[in-house]
């Protein structure tokens, strides 16, 4: 079963969490029709992905939508994960061409320097004129150095948008996504930074400093491998921990066909008529989950002469 374990250093100003998805990560890639199954760099970032937006939901606990993107400029052009409030997660991506072989992050969407990595916050319950909140950061470092790994991206995320010192350990393979978040909690003011002057100050970024490296020796192998316990029993045994009950992340999609006939009502009629002439019937399917929806003549005339308001959000192709 897939769980997320949250944890506090006692009198440390840290805090850590533990994720591993089992099923729930099988169950997205079983979802992949034959012959176009993910290769295995592309399913590996969609993994760690998918633990990272977990973790990170989990972390702020926001009531919506955590969607977290890579885009840019190599064969993948765009990569998803969404986490919601409940820790349900659903990820997809889209690949115009060929992954080499032990392809980085940088060889799949950064090829030229103008890959970027979004985490946007939508709320689940809007205010009028609300708009969910965007951060963007590009996919290298401050010395624009091309960054590797999906975890050094989320770590520079956090350090610039958030201001907040974060280790993070990700890992996935066919069967398992997982990933570890080490994170010194927000203090007033600036305090949370490094380099401050004062004792305090020092001895904040010591105590994280020491859990960061401490966490850092964990490998992908392990995290994959080995079950809570044994990871965090091994990485700070000489540590006192204060656990908490684990949670549970599942896949789920938001896909509905509400949603999907609101998308249709979106392209216009003489866009829906078209494809009806072409091809007798309309099908969408969703990019997330696989699930196919069909309209016919007679659902796609009922959609342009009812005035039903239907939520919008269902990411589909036509098919």
């Amino acid at each position: 079963m897939s769980e997320l374990h949250k944890f506090l250093f006692d009198g440390l100003p840290v805090r850590g969490m533990l994720v591993r998805l089992t099923g729930a990560w099988r169950e997205v890639l079983a979802r992949r029709e034959p012959g176009h199954e993910y290769p295995p760099e592309l399913r590996d970032l969609l993994g760690e992905m998918s633990a990272a937006a977990v973790l990170m939901q989990a972390n702020i606990k926001f009531n919506g939508a955590l969607v977290l993107q890579v885009f840019g400029d190599g064969p993948v052009k765009l990569a998803v994960a969404e986490a919601q409030h409940d820790l349900t997660f659903r990820t997809t991506a889209k690949c115009v061409g060929d992954i080499p072989p032990g392809a980085t992050l940088e060889g799949m969407l950064n090829l030229h320097g103008h890959g970027r990595c979004a985490i946007t916050l939508d709320p689940r319950d809007k205010l009028p004129g609300q708009q969910p909140y965007q951060g963007v950061v590009p996919l290298h470092g401050d010395r624009r150095e091309p960054l590797q790994k999906m975890s050094e991206v989320l770590e520079h995320y956090m350090l610039q948008s958030e201001q907040l010192d974060t280790r993070l350990v990700l890992a996935a393979n066919g069967d398992f996504a997982a990933g570890l978040l080490i994170q010194r909690l927000p203090v007033e003011g600036e305090g949370n930074l490094e380099g401050k002057k004062n004792e305090d100050d020092i001895g904040l970024s010591d105590a994280f400093n020491r859990i960061s490296m401490l966490a850092s020796t964990l490998t992908s192998e392990e995290l994959l491998t080995l079950d809570a316990d044994t990871i965090l029993r091994r990485l700070f045994w000489e540590e006192t921990v204060t656990r908490f009950e684990p949670l549970a992340p599942r896949f789920a999609c938001t896909c509905s066909r509400e949603r999907v006939a609101q998308m249709l009502r979106g392209l216009g009629r003489e866009e829906a008529d078209s494809v009806l002439a072409e091809r007798g019937d309309i099908e969408i399917g969703c990019d997330f989950c696989g699930r196919h929806y069909r309209f016919d003549a007679v659902d796609v005339g009922m959609l342009f002469t009812t005035g039903n308001d239907q939520p919008s959000g269902a990411s589909a192709t036509l098919q």
